[in-house]
Protein backbone atom coordinates (compact mmCIF):
# COMPACT_ATOMS: atom_id res chain seq x y z
CA UNK A 1 0.00 0.00 0.00
CA UNK A 2 2.68 1.77 0.86
CA UNK A 3 4.94 1.62 -2.71
CA UNK A 4 1.29 2.45 -4.02
CA UNK A 5 0.23 5.52 -2.53
CA UNK A 6 4.14 6.26 -3.46
CA UNK A 7 3.49 5.32 -6.74
CA UNK A 8 0.25 7.97 -6.89
CA UNK A 9 1.97 10.76 -5.65
CA UNK A 10 5.12 10.39 -8.36
CA UNK A 11 2.59 10.51 -11.12
CA UNK A 12 0.59 13.50 -9.57
CA UNK A 13 3.36 15.38 -9.92
CA UNK A 14 4.39 14.39 -13.04
CA UNK A 15 1.25 14.83 -14.44
CA UNK A 16 1.24 18.90 -15.84
CA UNK A 17 4.34 18.18 -17.54
CA UNK A 18 3.72 15.29 -19.12
CA UNK A 19 0.22 17.05 -20.17
CA UNK A 20 2.17 20.02 -21.75
CA UNK A 21 4.56 17.47 -23.42
CA UNK A 22 2.18 14.56 -25.23
CA UNK A 23 -0.59 16.98 -25.58
CA UNK A 24 0.20 20.35 -26.86
CA UNK A 25 0.51 20.60 -30.73
CA UNK A 26 3.36 21.70 -31.94
CA UNK A 27 2.95 21.76 -36.02
CA UNK A 28 0.22 24.16 -34.53
CA UNK A 29 2.70 26.34 -32.21
CA UNK A 30 5.21 26.41 -34.95
CA UNK A 31 2.79 27.62 -38.12
CA UNK A 32 3.11 31.20 -40.02
CA UNK A 33 -0.48 31.65 -39.02
CA UNK A 34 -0.38 31.22 -35.45
CA UNK A 35 2.47 33.62 -35.27
CA UNK A 36 1.51 36.10 -37.61
CA UNK A 37 -1.76 36.28 -35.38
CA UNK A 38 0.08 36.67 -32.25
CA UNK A 39 2.46 38.93 -33.80
CA UNK A 40 -0.57 41.19 -35.30
CA UNK A 41 -1.92 41.72 -31.37
CA UNK A 42 0.93 41.51 -29.48
CA UNK A 43 4.15 42.88 -31.70
CA UNK A 44 6.88 40.50 -31.31
CA UNK A 45 6.33 39.97 -27.55
CA UNK A 46 4.88 37.13 -27.08
CA UNK A 47 7.37 35.12 -24.83
CA UNK A 48 8.30 31.27 -25.74
CA UNK A 49 8.03 28.25 -23.82
CA UNK A 50 10.69 28.41 -20.96
CA UNK A 51 12.80 25.25 -21.62
CA UNK A 52 12.73 24.72 -17.33
CA UNK A 53 8.93 23.48 -17.67
CA UNK A 54 7.30 26.70 -16.49
CA UNK A 55 3.96 27.74 -17.13
CA UNK A 56 3.17 29.36 -20.23
CA UNK A 57 0.82 31.33 -18.31
CA UNK A 58 2.57 34.19 -16.31
CA UNK A 59 0.79 36.67 -14.04
CA UNK A 60 1.01 39.44 -16.07
CA UNK A 61 0.44 41.60 -13.03
CA UNK A 62 3.34 40.97 -11.50
CA UNK A 63 5.73 41.04 -14.33
CA UNK A 64 4.63 44.78 -14.63
CA UNK A 65 5.56 45.71 -11.65
CA UNK A 66 8.98 43.67 -11.84
CA UNK A 67 9.74 44.96 -15.15
CA UNK A 68 8.92 48.97 -13.68
CA UNK A 69 10.70 47.96 -10.79
CA UNK A 70 13.52 46.88 -13.17
CA UNK A 71 13.63 49.96 -15.27
CA UNK A 72 13.77 52.33 -12.61
CA UNK A 73 16.77 50.35 -10.45
CA UNK A 74 18.79 50.38 -13.76
CA UNK A 75 18.16 53.61 -15.46
CA UNK A 76 18.28 55.48 -11.95
CA UNK A 77 15.23 57.84 -13.10
CA UNK A 78 11.43 57.47 -12.05
CA UNK A 79 8.84 56.37 -14.27
CA UNK A 80 5.94 58.22 -12.50
CA UNK A 81 4.77 57.94 -8.88
CA UNK A 82 1.77 55.70 -9.31
CA UNK A 83 1.35 52.27 -9.95
CA UNK A 84 0.19 50.81 -13.36
CA UNK A 85 -2.83 49.33 -12.19
CA UNK A 86 -4.90 50.20 -9.30
CA UNK A 87 -5.53 47.77 -5.83
CA UNK A 88 -8.51 45.75 -5.84
CA UNK A 89 -9.47 47.37 -2.55
CA UNK A 90 -9.97 50.53 -4.63
CA UNK A 91 -12.71 48.69 -6.64
CA UNK A 92 -14.42 47.13 -3.67
CA UNK A 93 -14.26 50.88 -2.02
CA UNK A 94 -15.77 52.23 -5.44
CA UNK A 95 -18.68 49.62 -5.56
CA UNK A 96 -19.50 49.92 -1.83
CA UNK A 97 -19.52 53.86 -2.19
CA UNK A 98 -22.07 53.32 -5.32
CA UNK A 99 -24.09 51.47 -3.00
CA UNK A 100 -24.41 54.05 -0.46
CA UNK A 101 -25.00 56.66 -3.34
CA UNK A 102 -28.00 54.25 -4.58
CA UNK A 103 -29.64 54.40 -1.06
CA UNK A 104 -29.75 57.56 -0.74
CA UNK A 105 -30.98 58.72 -4.05
CA UNK A 106 -33.87 55.96 -3.08
CA UNK A 107 -34.39 57.46 0.91
CA UNK A 108 -34.32 60.95 -1.64
CA UNK A 109 -37.07 59.76 -3.37
CA UNK A 110 -39.08 59.28 -0.08
CA UNK A 111 -38.24 62.43 1.44
CA UNK A 112 -39.66 63.83 -1.91
CA UNK A 113 -43.14 61.66 -1.82
CA UNK A 114 -43.69 62.41 1.97
CA UNK A 115 -42.93 65.87 1.33
CA UNK A 116 -40.59 66.93 3.78
CA UNK A 117 -37.67 68.45 1.83
CA UNK A 118 -38.90 71.77 2.84
CA UNK A 119 -38.87 71.15 6.53
CA UNK A 120 -35.21 72.01 7.26
CA UNK A 121 -35.00 76.07 5.99
CA UNK A 122 -31.35 76.50 6.37
CA UNK A 123 -28.43 74.91 4.95
CA UNK A 124 -25.81 74.35 7.84
CA UNK A 125 -23.53 72.25 6.42
CA UNK A 126 -21.30 72.03 9.54
CA UNK A 127 -24.03 72.92 12.67
CA UNK A 128 -26.92 71.90 10.99
CA UNK A 129 -25.28 68.27 11.55
CA UNK A 130 -26.91 67.85 15.13
CA UNK A 131 -30.63 67.97 15.20
CA UNK A 132 -32.67 69.98 17.26
CA UNK A 133 -31.97 68.53 21.19
CA UNK A 134 -34.27 70.36 23.45
CA UNK A 135 -37.84 72.14 23.28
CA UNK A 136 -36.74 75.62 23.06
CA UNK A 137 -34.60 74.56 19.80
CA UNK A 138 -37.84 72.24 18.07
CA UNK A 139 -39.82 75.63 18.60
CA UNK A 140 -37.36 77.44 16.85
CA UNK A 141 -36.97 75.09 14.16
CA UNK A 142 -41.02 74.96 14.23
CA UNK A 143 -40.66 78.58 13.53
CA UNK A 144 -38.44 78.89 10.93
CA UNK A 145 -41.02 76.17 9.07
CA UNK A 146 -44.09 78.41 9.86
CA UNK A 147 -42.88 80.90 7.65
CA UNK A 148 -42.20 78.89 4.59
CA UNK A 149 -44.99 78.49 2.05
CA UNK A 150 -45.36 75.21 2.23
CA UNK A 151 -47.04 75.84 5.70
CA UNK A 152 -48.75 78.55 4.85
CA UNK A 153 -50.48 76.98 1.57
CA UNK A 154 -50.19 72.98 2.91
CA UNK A 155 -49.98 72.52 6.20
CA UNK A 156 -51.22 75.50 8.34
CA UNK A 157 -52.50 72.96 10.98
CA UNK A 158 -49.73 70.83 11.73
CA UNK A 159 -49.09 69.77 14.69
CA UNK A 160 -45.09 70.07 16.40
CA UNK A 161 -44.93 65.92 16.47
CA UNK A 162 -46.08 66.06 12.85
CA UNK A 163 -43.34 68.26 11.77
CA UNK A 164 -40.73 66.81 13.81
CA UNK A 165 -41.89 62.91 11.32
CA UNK A 166 -40.73 65.23 8.52
CA UNK A 167 -38.00 67.01 10.12
CA UNK A 168 -36.43 63.57 10.54
CA UNK A 169 -36.53 62.29 7.27
CA UNK A 170 -35.39 65.56 5.70
CA UNK A 171 -32.23 65.70 8.50
CA UNK A 172 -31.37 62.20 7.77
CA UNK A 173 -31.27 62.50 4.36
CA UNK A 174 -28.96 65.78 4.93
CA UNK A 175 -26.60 63.37 7.12
CA UNK A 176 -26.55 60.50 4.80
CA UNK A 177 -25.04 62.91 2.26
CA UNK A 178 -22.54 63.95 4.47
CA UNK A 179 -21.99 60.14 5.46
CA UNK A 180 -21.23 59.89 1.36
CA UNK A 181 -18.85 62.75 1.44
CA UNK A 182 -16.38 61.93 3.82
CA UNK A 183 -16.78 57.54 2.97
CA UNK A 184 -15.99 58.99 -0.17
CA UNK A 185 -13.44 61.55 0.24
CA UNK A 186 -10.83 60.08 3.29
CA UNK A 187 -10.67 56.82 1.77
CA UNK A 188 -9.54 58.76 -1.52
CA UNK A 189 -7.22 61.10 0.27
CA UNK A 190 -5.74 57.62 1.54
CA UNK A 191 -5.36 55.74 -2.01
CA UNK A 192 -4.13 58.11 -3.71
CA UNK A 193 -1.49 58.84 -0.73
CA UNK A 194 -0.57 55.27 -0.27
CA UNK A 195 -0.20 54.64 -4.48
CA UNK A 196 -2.80 52.53 -4.82
CA UNK A 197 -4.24 53.87 -7.76
CA UNK A 198 -2.92 54.65 -11.07
CA UNK A 199 -2.37 57.93 -12.32
CA UNK A 200 -5.73 58.06 -14.78
CA UNK A 201 -8.22 56.46 -11.69
CA UNK A 202 -6.65 59.34 -9.52
CA UNK A 203 -8.13 62.00 -11.95
CA UNK A 204 -11.12 59.99 -11.98
CA UNK A 205 -11.55 59.70 -8.35
CA UNK A 206 -10.39 63.68 -8.07
CA UNK A 207 -13.53 64.34 -10.43
CA UNK A 208 -15.98 62.13 -8.84
CA UNK A 209 -15.20 63.77 -5.27
CA UNK A 210 -15.98 67.25 -7.11
CA UNK A 211 -18.93 65.81 -8.13
CA UNK A 212 -20.36 64.41 -4.72
CA UNK A 213 -19.76 68.67 -3.59
CA UNK A 214 -21.25 69.83 -6.60
CA UNK A 215 -24.75 67.58 -5.71
CA UNK A 216 -24.45 68.78 -1.93
CA UNK A 217 -24.95 72.79 -3.35
CA UNK A 218 -27.62 71.44 -6.11
CA UNK A 219 -29.46 69.99 -3.04
CA UNK A 220 -29.35 73.24 -1.17
CA UNK A 221 -30.07 75.01 -4.29
CA UNK A 222 -33.04 72.92 -4.97
CA UNK A 223 -34.85 73.16 -1.51
CA UNK A 224 -33.94 77.01 -1.65
CA UNK A 225 -36.81 77.28 -4.42
CA UNK A 226 -39.46 76.11 -2.76
CA UNK A 227 -39.00 78.50 -0.08
CA UNK A 228 -39.73 81.78 -2.19
CA UNK A 229 -42.95 82.57 -3.63
CA UNK A 230 -41.53 84.26 -6.45
CA UNK A 231 -40.23 80.65 -7.54
CA UNK A 232 -43.57 78.75 -8.19
CA UNK A 233 -46.70 80.38 -9.70
CA UNK A 234 -49.02 82.08 -7.08
CA UNK A 235 -51.69 79.81 -5.44
CA UNK A 236 -49.98 76.74 -6.84
CA UNK A 237 -49.21 73.88 -4.85
CA UNK A 238 -45.39 74.77 -3.02
CA UNK A 239 -42.81 72.44 -4.90
CA UNK A 240 -39.23 72.75 -5.60
CA UNK A 241 -38.65 73.81 -9.33
CA UNK A 242 -38.44 70.54 -11.59
CA UNK A 243 -35.64 71.52 -13.13
CA UNK A 244 -33.64 71.54 -10.17
CA UNK A 245 -34.77 68.70 -9.35
CA UNK A 246 -33.91 66.67 -12.15
CA UNK A 247 -30.59 67.86 -12.01
CA UNK A 248 -29.92 67.28 -8.22
CA UNK A 249 -31.26 63.64 -9.32
CA UNK A 250 -29.07 63.77 -12.71
CA UNK A 251 -25.65 64.69 -10.71
CA UNK A 252 -26.74 61.58 -8.28
CA UNK A 253 -27.25 59.36 -11.05
CA UNK A 254 -24.30 60.09 -12.62
CA UNK A 255 -21.79 60.00 -9.25
CA UNK A 256 -23.49 56.34 -8.73
CA UNK A 257 -22.94 55.36 -12.56
CA UNK A 258 -18.49 56.75 -12.16
CA UNK A 259 -18.28 54.85 -8.98
CA UNK A 260 -20.08 51.72 -10.84
CA UNK A 261 -17.72 51.76 -13.85
CA UNK A 262 -14.28 52.55 -12.67
CA UNK A 263 -15.17 50.08 -9.78
CA UNK A 264 -16.00 47.37 -12.46
CA UNK A 265 -13.17 48.59 -14.24
CA UNK A 266 -10.28 48.06 -11.91
CA UNK A 267 -11.56 44.42 -11.24
CA UNK A 268 -11.93 43.99 -15.36
CA UNK A 269 -8.35 44.74 -15.64
CA UNK A 270 -7.19 42.06 -12.87
CA UNK A 271 -9.23 39.39 -14.25
CA UNK A 272 -7.68 40.18 -17.90
CA UNK A 273 -3.96 40.18 -16.21
CA UNK A 274 -4.62 37.12 -14.57
CA UNK A 275 -5.51 35.38 -17.68
CA UNK A 276 -3.67 37.29 -20.87
CA UNK A 277 -4.77 34.48 -23.25
CA UNK A 278 -8.07 34.24 -22.18
CA UNK A 279 -7.98 38.23 -22.44
CA UNK A 280 -6.18 37.65 -26.00
CA UNK A 281 -9.67 35.46 -27.56
CA UNK A 282 -11.83 38.00 -25.55
CA UNK A 283 -10.12 40.98 -26.95
CA UNK A 284 -10.63 39.55 -30.38
CA UNK A 285 -13.98 38.66 -30.39
CA UNK A 286 -15.27 42.11 -28.50
CA UNK A 287 -13.52 44.21 -31.10
CA UNK A 288 -14.74 41.97 -34.18
CA UNK A 289 -16.81 44.45 -36.48
CA UNK A 290 -19.33 41.54 -36.37
CA UNK A 291 -19.72 43.31 -32.97
CA UNK A 292 -20.15 46.70 -33.95
CA UNK A 293 -23.72 47.06 -34.03
CA UNK A 294 -24.05 45.22 -30.66
CA UNK A 295 -21.34 47.31 -28.84
CA UNK A 296 -23.08 50.58 -30.45
CA UNK A 297 -26.63 49.52 -29.05
CA UNK A 298 -25.60 49.40 -25.75
CA UNK A 299 -24.10 52.37 -25.75
CA UNK A 300 -27.05 54.02 -27.46
CA UNK A 301 -29.47 52.55 -24.71
CA UNK A 302 -27.43 53.35 -21.65
CA UNK A 303 -27.46 56.89 -22.73
CA UNK A 304 -31.61 56.07 -23.22
CA UNK A 305 -31.83 54.69 -20.08
CA UNK A 306 -30.58 57.72 -18.43
CA UNK A 307 -32.95 60.29 -20.38
CA UNK A 308 -35.80 58.30 -19.33
CA UNK A 309 -35.21 58.04 -15.90
CA UNK A 310 -34.79 62.57 -16.13
CA UNK A 311 -37.92 62.77 -17.71
CA UNK A 312 -38.95 60.87 -14.54
CA UNK A 313 -37.70 63.32 -12.62
CA UNK A 314 -39.41 66.15 -14.35
CA UNK A 315 -42.55 63.95 -14.08
CA UNK A 316 -41.89 64.08 -10.13
CA UNK A 317 -41.35 67.51 -10.29
CA UNK A 318 -44.14 68.49 -11.83
CA UNK A 319 -46.65 65.74 -10.02
CA UNK A 320 -47.89 64.98 -13.62
CA UNK A 321 -48.31 61.29 -12.43
CA UNK A 322 -51.24 62.54 -10.70
CA UNK A 323 -53.34 62.82 -13.96
CA UNK A 324 -54.42 60.39 -16.49
CA UNK A 325 -53.87 58.01 -14.52
CA UNK A 326 -54.99 55.25 -17.29
CA UNK A 327 -52.87 53.03 -19.47
CA UNK A 328 -52.38 52.88 -22.28
CA UNK A 329 -54.86 55.40 -23.13
CA UNK A 330 -55.03 59.41 -21.83
CA UNK A 331 -57.87 60.36 -20.96
CA UNK A 332 -60.43 59.06 -23.73
CA UNK A 333 -57.78 59.13 -26.57
CA UNK A 334 -54.01 58.15 -27.13
CA UNK A 335 -53.03 61.65 -26.35
CA UNK A 336 -54.65 64.60 -24.62
CA UNK A 337 -55.73 67.16 -27.25
CA UNK A 338 -52.87 69.20 -28.78
CA UNK A 339 -54.37 72.11 -27.35
CA UNK A 340 -53.64 70.75 -23.98
CA UNK A 341 -50.59 69.72 -24.73
CA UNK A 342 -49.46 72.92 -26.32
CA UNK A 343 -51.25 75.33 -23.98
CA UNK A 344 -50.31 79.57 -24.08
CA UNK A 345 -50.75 79.19 -20.10
CA UNK A 346 -46.58 78.27 -20.04
CA UNK A 347 -45.45 80.81 -22.41
CA UNK A 348 -43.80 83.68 -20.89
CA UNK A 349 -43.70 85.94 -23.69
CA UNK A 350 -45.71 88.25 -25.30
CA UNK A 351 -44.73 86.84 -28.49
CA UNK A 352 -45.47 82.93 -27.64
CA UNK A 353 -42.30 82.10 -29.22
CA UNK A 354 -41.64 80.06 -25.64
CA UNK A 355 -44.39 77.79 -26.13
CA UNK A 356 -42.51 74.99 -28.24
CA UNK A 357 -39.97 74.32 -25.50
CA UNK A 358 -41.74 75.33 -22.30
CA UNK A 359 -44.47 72.71 -22.70
CA UNK A 360 -42.23 69.73 -22.92
CA UNK A 361 -40.71 70.66 -19.70
CA UNK A 362 -43.61 72.61 -17.80
CA UNK A 363 -46.71 71.18 -18.93
CA UNK A 364 -48.22 68.19 -16.88
CA UNK A 365 -49.48 66.78 -19.95
CA UNK A 366 -47.16 67.03 -22.04
CA UNK A 367 -44.25 66.10 -19.47
CA UNK A 368 -46.17 63.06 -18.80
CA UNK A 369 -46.80 61.67 -22.18
CA UNK A 370 -43.25 62.29 -23.10
CA UNK A 371 -42.40 60.14 -20.27
CA UNK A 372 -44.76 57.27 -21.86
CA UNK A 373 -42.91 57.78 -24.93
CA UNK A 374 -39.44 57.26 -23.84
CA UNK A 375 -40.43 54.70 -21.40
CA UNK A 376 -41.69 52.60 -24.09
CA UNK A 377 -38.97 53.21 -26.34
CA UNK A 378 -36.90 52.13 -23.71
CA UNK A 379 -38.57 48.87 -23.70
CA UNK A 380 -38.94 48.42 -26.97
CA UNK A 381 -35.23 49.15 -27.62
CA UNK A 382 -34.46 46.78 -24.94
CA UNK A 383 -36.32 43.68 -26.13
CA UNK A 384 -34.91 44.54 -29.70
CA UNK A 385 -31.73 44.11 -28.52
CA UNK A 386 -31.82 40.91 -26.98
CA UNK A 387 -34.26 39.56 -30.10
CA UNK A 388 -31.37 40.95 -32.26
CA UNK A 389 -28.80 38.84 -30.15
CA UNK A 390 -30.91 35.50 -29.71
CA UNK A 391 -32.10 35.40 -33.19
CA UNK A 392 -28.51 36.61 -35.22
CA UNK A 393 -26.62 33.92 -35.83
CA UNK A 394 -23.23 35.53 -36.17
CA UNK A 395 -24.15 37.33 -32.82
CA UNK A 396 -25.43 34.30 -31.02
CA UNK A 397 -22.67 32.34 -32.12
CA UNK A 398 -19.53 35.00 -31.34
CA UNK A 399 -21.38 36.82 -27.98
CA UNK A 400 -19.69 35.57 -25.13
CA UNK A 401 -21.58 34.03 -22.41
CA UNK A 402 -21.33 36.86 -19.70
CA UNK A 403 -22.74 39.36 -21.94
CA UNK A 404 -25.55 37.05 -22.80
CA UNK A 405 -26.10 36.92 -18.78
CA UNK A 406 -25.81 40.55 -19.19
CA UNK A 407 -28.42 40.93 -21.70
CA UNK A 408 -31.21 38.41 -20.07
CA UNK A 409 -30.45 40.76 -16.64
CA UNK A 410 -31.23 43.84 -18.87
CA UNK A 411 -34.53 42.23 -20.61
CA UNK A 412 -35.54 41.10 -16.43
CA UNK A 413 -34.82 44.41 -15.36
CA UNK A 414 -36.84 46.63 -17.84
CA UNK A 415 -39.88 44.35 -17.35
CA UNK A 416 -40.07 44.94 -13.48
CA UNK A 417 -39.81 48.82 -14.56
CA UNK A 418 -42.21 48.52 -16.52
CA UNK A 419 -45.07 46.79 -13.99
CA UNK A 420 -43.77 49.13 -11.78
CA UNK A 421 -44.25 52.33 -13.86
CA UNK A 422 -47.55 50.87 -14.91
CA UNK A 423 -49.20 50.03 -12.02
CA UNK A 424 -47.34 53.46 -9.80
CA UNK A 425 -49.68 55.59 -12.17
CA UNK A 426 -52.94 53.30 -11.87
CA UNK A 427 -52.97 53.48 -8.36
CA UNK A 428 -52.25 57.16 -8.16
CA UNK A 429 -48.63 57.29 -7.27
CA UNK A 430 -48.52 55.30 -3.76
CA UNK A 431 -45.66 55.26 -1.67
CA UNK A 432 -44.43 52.15 -1.60
CA UNK A 433 -44.65 51.49 -5.48
CA UNK A 434 -43.17 55.27 -6.37
CA UNK A 435 -40.24 54.40 -4.31
CA UNK A 436 -39.83 50.90 -5.88
CA UNK A 437 -40.04 52.75 -9.47
CA UNK A 438 -37.32 55.39 -8.75
CA UNK A 439 -35.24 52.22 -7.59
CA UNK A 440 -35.99 50.31 -10.48
CA UNK A 441 -34.50 52.79 -13.03
CA UNK A 442 -31.17 53.06 -11.06
CA UNK A 443 -31.10 49.10 -11.13
CA UNK A 444 -32.36 49.31 -14.78
CA UNK A 445 -29.22 51.67 -15.65
CA UNK A 446 -26.89 49.46 -13.48
CA UNK A 447 -27.57 46.55 -15.42
CA UNK A 448 -26.99 48.11 -18.73
CA UNK A 449 -23.73 49.76 -17.30
CA UNK A 450 -22.51 46.11 -16.19
CA UNK A 451 -23.45 44.78 -19.37
CA UNK A 452 -21.33 47.35 -20.90
CA UNK A 453 -18.29 46.24 -18.88
CA UNK A 454 -18.57 42.89 -20.53
CA UNK A 455 -19.08 44.17 -23.47
CA UNK A 456 -16.65 46.82 -24.40
CA UNK A 457 -12.84 46.21 -23.98
CA UNK A 458 -11.04 48.99 -22.93
CA UNK A 459 -7.93 50.28 -24.49
CA UNK A 460 -6.01 50.47 -21.62
CA UNK A 461 -6.92 46.99 -20.52
CA UNK A 462 -5.61 45.91 -23.94
CA UNK A 463 -2.15 48.16 -23.35
CA UNK A 464 -1.88 46.02 -20.12
CA UNK A 465 -1.66 43.00 -21.75
CA UNK A 466 0.70 43.61 -24.14
CA UNK A 467 2.74 45.39 -21.79
CA UNK A 468 2.60 42.21 -19.40
CA UNK A 469 3.61 40.28 -22.63
CA UNK A 470 6.73 42.26 -23.14
CA UNK A 471 7.36 42.29 -19.59
CA UNK A 472 7.03 38.82 -19.39
CA UNK A 473 9.37 37.89 -22.49
CA UNK A 474 11.86 40.33 -21.11
CA UNK A 475 12.60 38.66 -18.34
CA UNK A 476 12.17 34.75 -20.16
CA UNK A 477 14.98 36.18 -22.69
CA UNK A 478 17.43 37.52 -19.13
CA UNK A 479 16.39 33.90 -17.26
CA UNK A 480 17.47 31.77 -20.92
CA UNK A 481 20.94 33.79 -21.18
CA UNK A 482 21.39 33.63 -17.52
CA UNK A 483 21.53 29.59 -17.87
CA UNK A 484 23.04 29.86 -20.72
CA UNK A 485 26.07 31.22 -19.12
CA UNK A 486 25.84 29.14 -16.37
Amino acid sequence: MASGGQMFSILRKAAPRLTRDLFTCRHVCKSPRSKKLSKRLFGSSLPRQSTDGASPRPNVAAALLDSATTSRSSSGVKTGYFPVTSDKSVAYWLLGSAASVFGIVVFGGLTRLTESGLSITEWRPVTGSLPPRNAEDWDAEFTKYRSSPEFKLLNPHMTLDEFKSIYYMEWTHRIWGRVVGLSFLLPAAYFIARRKVSALMAGKIVGIAGLIGFQGFLGWWMVKSGLKDDLFAPGSHPRVSQYRLTAHLGTAFLCYTAMLWNGLSILREHKFLADPYHALWRMRTLRSYKLKVFRRSVGALAVLVFCTAMSGGLVAGLDAGLIYNQFPKMGEGWTPPKSELFSDFYSHTSDKSDVWWRNPLENPSLVQLDHRILATTTFTSVMGLWAYTAFSPVVRRMLPPTCKRGMHGVVGFVGLQVALGITTLLYLVPLPLASAHQAGSLALLSSVIILGSRTWFPRRAAKLVRQGYKARATRNATERRSLTSH
